[in-house]
């Protein structure tokens, strides 16, 4: 059985062999790699300690490869506004009023063509060391993805490293009008920044000027953006007039478009495998047409497109260009109701339904990353319990062939407790501060990465997970198959004993293989029932109504079920928060048993 391989023993990708199934996993390096316990509010990078380029070291990377990692995105690489200070290396100091958090926001850029230094060991040589790690990484099997965040940059944005020859954003830019077609920025004249009051411990001699506002990254248009706005970024111009109704001035290509594509080639020819695009739907689809042919012409990159809006799906995939899609706003949502003990399976089947044909294979599934709450938080799952995550991890990465990815300390339950700073307790881990993350620490176990730290609990959260990147991986029709939706086939009292608004079957099927899926999301009770095959599948898979089929769970748990008569249907036991995953086929008859 394939299943039965272990980790450490996968088969290597060949040309006969393909692994379509992307598995990739986001990690905020600051924090993954740090072990300091110390975990001051509003503390200082030498309080409360960071990770760096070298934490993601042979024993890190290998824990990676092993957890079933094929796409390593290790977010808030690119040089980004920080309250700690990095003069000594040429590097100016920003203004406290214009960033969030001591250590800051990952995505207000400050510098696109650098790296952070306080990731690196020697500040001085930190792109040398962050080039190693993306060979690191590679010679490790895995592809590295890149945060690309087209959309907004830091309020102080200053490139210090940037090739010789080019020049600055804003730098030519007319800063006497609203809006012209050249300028890389958005300025309202006659009208002074006005930065919001945030409790910060560290304050500047000089309040912060900005003596002609510039427009707020999250489309504010004024001068006084709020707290709650992207106050401490500044929107880049991709030559639509927001003044007129959202006007394109698309010819001439806009300055921003010319100077977009040539950071992605910056960073394309440092051997990065991909570029995870923040925002991407804020930038016109235009500008992503243009690009992502440009840069695919040079070097074999993907494009991930982080993404709100179904109705914009199509346009971004077909026109656009990208690989990959968020699914925050279908499958994301509908499960996480679930999760949290309300919500009805009906709504998977509805995502099924429109994202099937030539949707689905580029959506990017997950239930966490850095910008939603903690599966094991008081937020989200109900009674913040992490194995919540079975059923609804396990639909996420097996319903389609698209992506699925995981945020680093999701595996062992992190719940993303307490206040670290500018971040409050909501249920998320900090992106603004300098912190360690408890839960995830006893995996990282002072760098060791053999969750030597780990409770009982928390290694049987991780051994579902690390089953459940196998099954992925090496399942034919989870790779390369596609997907029949059963509900239909069971409610209604169709089957007896199915809940219809909590369990959810499902076929993935290749020529290959075929496996039968169900999940439970009841919280509380066990369900007896049985799960059916209709004519209409069997015909799908050229077999009679009379067939006998065999049944073998393969997932989680290794047992033989015998043979069932699919009009009959197999019985099936399943207990709260659980999945059951079967693969089935003809049973052999007399004659094919003796021509083997």
């Amino acid at each position: 059985m394939w299943l039965a391989l272990p980790l450490a023993a996968q088969p290597k990708k060949t040309a006969a062999m393909p692994d379509h199934k992307l598995i990739v996993y986001e990690l905020t390096l600051r924090l993954f790699g740090n072990p300091n316990t110390t975990n001051r509010p509003w503390g200082s990078l030498q309080e409360n300690g960071t990770g760096t380029f070298s934490s993601l070291d042979d024993r890190a990377l290998t824990y990676l490869r092993n957890f079933g990692v094929t796409h390593l995105w290790p977010m808030g690489m690119i040089e980004h506004a920080t309250m700690e200070d990095f003069t000594a290396y040429g590097i100016a100091a920003d203004h406290p009023a214009v960033v969030k958090g001591r250590a800051g926001s990952g995505y207000a850029i400050k510098d696109y063509y650098d790296v952070n230094p306080y990731l690196a060991d020697d500040p001085a040589r930190r792109m040398q060391e962050f080039e190693a790690l993306v060979q690191r990484v590679h010679a490790h099997g895995m592809k590295f993805i890149l945060d690309f965040v087209p959309n907004h940059v830091a309020r102080q944005y200053h490139s210090d490293a940037r090739p010789a020859g080019v020049r600055d954003l804003g730098e030519t830019d007319l800063t006497n009008r609203f809006f012209d077609p050249q300028n890389n920025f958005y300025y309202l004249p006659g009208k002074a920044f006005v930065a919001p009051r945030a409790s910060v411990p560290v304050t500047a001699t000089e309040p912060y000027h900005e003596a002609t506002a510039r427009a707020t990254g999250n489309d504010v248009f004024q001068e006084n953006p709020t707290i709650n706005d992207w106050y401490e970024t500044i929107k880049l111009n991709y030559g639509v007039d927001y003044g007129q109704g959202r006007q394109p001035h698309f010819d001439p290509t806009p300055d921003t478009w010319l100077k977009m594509r040539d950071i992605l080639l910056y960073w394309a020819g440092k051997g990065v495998d991909g570029f995870r695009c923040d925002m991407a739907e804020m930038v016109p689809v235009e500008f992503w047409h243009w690009v992502i042919p440009q840069v695919r012409a040079r070097y074999p990159v993907i494009f991930i497109a982080e993404i709100y809006n179904p109705k914009a799906y199509h346009s971004y995939i077909q026109t656009g260009g990208f690989d990959y899609l968020y699914d925050k706003v279908g499958l994301y949502d509908s499960i996480r109701r679930l999760m949290e003990g309300g919500g009805n399976v009906a709504d998977i089947t509805r995502v099924w339904q429109v994202e099937s044909g030539d949707i689905e294979q580029h959506m990017l599934r997950f239930l966490e990353n850095h910008d939603e709450q903690r599966i094991a938080s008081k937020f989200f799952a109900r009674n913040q319990n992490a194995f919540a995550a079975v059923p609804g991890m396990t639909v996420s990465a097996t319903l389609g062939s698209g992506p699925v990815m995981y945020y680093f300390g999701q595996e062992v339950g992190e719940p993303a407790e307490g206040s670290e700073g500018f971040s409050t307790e909501d249920g998320r881990t900090t992106m603004f501060d300098w912190w360690g993350v408890p839960h995830w620490q006893g995996l990282l176990n002072a760098g060791k990465f053999d969750g030597g730290g780990l409770t009982g609990g928390q290694r049987q959260l991780l051994d579902f997970y690390r089953k459940l990147n196998l099954l992925c991986r090496q399942a034919d029709a989870i790779k390369h198959g596609r997907l029949h939706d059963l509900q239909y086939a069971h409610t209604h009292g169709a089957a007896p004993g199915y809940a219809d608004a909590k369990l959810y079957t499902y076929v993935r099927y290749s020529a290959a293989q075929t496996l039968l899926f169900v999940a439970s999301f009841d919280h509380d009770e066990t369900h007896q029932t049985v799960l059916k095959l209709p004519q209409d599948f069997l015909s799908l898979r050229g077999w009679p109504a009379d067939v006998a089929l065999t049944a073998r769970e393969v997932f989680l748990e290794n047992k033989d079920y015998g043979t069932f008569q699919p009009a009959l249907g197999l019985p099936v036991s399943l207990p709260p928060n659980s999945v059951r995953v079967f693969e089935i086929g003809p049973a052999a008859t007399k004659a094919s048993k003796r021509a083997k």
